[in-house]
């Protein structure tokens, strides 16, 4: 692919990245969607000895008070692999696509099926981010910028919640959704009609699911409830010319 073009298509990337997550965090996307998320347990109640087995977070009784503290104690995990998937809902149709999120040693690797059949490849370091397309061996460098590695996978940063002021929270407790322990958070709702959920394992520090919904209709969602906490192969992490980087 001509180096122009794949310059060319970067850009585009980026910004229609930045339009889908200002879309799904705060404007319209709606219909059924195809991803589902596993069956959530009822809150768990905190001083029970399961809950206490589990982890030391389950000590603290999760409110909408003490939510924020909660989730500034947890770490999300440095090496491992997961599959998050997501769908983009609208009037009159939807989107789905998956991407395989490999991170190791301050390095995460991301390779999306995309919609119209390529497939893309990214590597960021937080600071620099290379990009490249199916198996080409042209690749761009471009600074990482407000691309976080959530943004690239196109899924909220659940971290925002910990500025959210507490009215916004309206509710958040501890949830059993397909055998993890999580951090279920849900917003009130805003001016536009937009509720957020959010569904934090405790054990891996990962945003395992989430939802948007617009006047109670489903407009996004996300599931990642499978990780494999095997540090990714070296490997992963080159590019495709040959350059290691790690």
């Amino acid at each position: 692919m001509d180096k122009r073009k794949l310059n060319w298509i970067t850009m585009a990337f980026v910004v229609l990245t930045v339009l889908l997550v200002g879309l799904m965090l705060s404007h319209t996307l709606r219909r059924t969607s195809r991803v589902v998320l596993p069956e959530a347990l009822p809150p768990v109640e905190e001083n029970s000895g399961e809950a206490a087995e589990n982890n030391t977070l389950t000590v603290v009784e999760i409110t909408t008070d003490t939510v924020q503290t909660a989730i500034a104690t947890l770490n999300r995990l440095e090496n491992y692999t997961r599959t998050v998937q997501v769908e983009l809902l609208w009037s009159g149709g939807s989107g789905t696509y998956q991407t395989t999120v490999s991170a190791r040693d301050n390095l995460v690797r991301m390779d999306r099926a995309m919609m119209d059949g390529q497939t893309r490849h990214t590597i960021t370091d937080g600071e620099r981010t290379y990009i490249w397309y199916n198996d080409e061996r042209e690749y761009v460098e471009v600074p990482a910028g407000v691309i976080s590695v959530d943004h690239e996978q196109s899924i909220p940063t659940y971290e925002e919640i910990l500025a959210l002021p507490v009215e916004s929270i309206a509710q958040a407790d501890f949830r059993g959704v397909a055998g993890q322990r999580c951090i279920y958070v849900e917003t009130t709702q805003d001016k536009s009609g937009y509720v957020l959920r959010y569904w934090v394992s405790v054990e891996s520090g990962l945003l395992v699911a989430a939802e948007k919904l617009q006047d109670d209709t489903t407009v996004y969602r996300m599931v990642a409830m499978d990780v494999s906490e095997t540090e990714p192969d070296a490997a992963l992490f080159q590019l495709p010319n040959g350059k290691a980087l790690l």
